[in-house]
């Protein structure tokens, strides 16, 4: 079965690494991850900036280069970036705009709905959360408007799942991903998502797992598989994600 990785992390301290929140992450380049991922069926993916990461592009655009045009882009700049920086990302195969309201080194959500509606309309990009779903019920007017927006690791918590469906059924987007850092029933809450919307779960391995509980394990994968037919299993597994990540932007 296919799968599109819609959520891993690359580390590489060629580049610069900063400490977030007393946390330095191990390295773990682009060689690393496709070694580990080497008898997985993955035919492409994200590549998400990570709080230790800021506003730093050129580790991006390097691991990019490296995994090939399957693979795209999830980074984090500050508001004040130019149209030609962002279009110049997106020629490079950048796709999406993260705020990482978890752990920081994003913007902050007061410039949410100002550079979200702002990437959308230049480059196609949607905007992804890194958020304890439980917050969501501060920014669901906002987010509920906005064009194009998923969330991270099922939204984290338990007690946000039923704030993070109220979402989904608006047509917000779910990362299947760090089944080791949730707070919450996994398999309830993959259910619950893809009951509401088929189109919304979008699976990834979360690789390196940094700070995780647990880390990703090939097991995650037949979770899935033991869960849903075949049908939806591809769409988590690959679909939803491929669709969303390259033809839900202008070229």
């Amino acid at each position: 079965m296919r799968i599109f990785d819609a959520h891993f992390h690359i580390i590489d301290y060629q580049f610069p690494i900063i400490e977030s929140q007393g946390y330095m992450p191990p390295s773990y380049d682009a060689a690393a991850y496709s070694e580990e991922t080497k008898d997985l069926a993955i035919k492409g993916g994200a590549i998400v900036s990570g709080s230790f990461q800021g506003f730093d592009q050129t580790y991006l655009l390097d691991s990019l280069k490296q995994l090939g045009p399957a693979f795209c882009g999830v980074t984090q700049l500050p508001y004040t970036v130019s149209d030609e920086e962002i279009e110049a990302l997106h020629k490079n195969g950048v796709r999406a705009l993260r705020f990482n309201i978890k752990r920081g080194g994003s913007e902050d959500l007061s410039k949410l709905d100002y550079f979200a509606r702002r990437v959308h309309a230049l480059v196609g990009w949607h905007s992804e959360l890194y958020i304890d779903a439980k917050e969501l019920p501060e920014i669901a007017a906002t987010i509920e408007k906005l064009p194009a927006i998923s969330i991270d690791h099922l939204g984290l918590s338990e007690e946000g799942l039923p704030h993070l469906l109220k979402l989904v059924d608006k047509g917000v987007r779910v990362k299947a991903t760090g089944f080791g850092r949730v707070e919450l029933d996994v398999k309830k809450a993959l259910r619950e998502i893809y009951r509401m919307n088929p189109d919304a779960l979008m699976f990834g391995t979360d690789l390196p797992s940094t700070r995780a509980k647990r880390p990703f394990e090939v097991a995650d994968i037949t979770l899935i598989q033991q869960l849903f037919d075949a049908q939806a299993s591809e769409k988590i597994l690959y679909s939803n994600a491929a669709v969303w990540y390259f033809k839900n932007n202008k070229t």
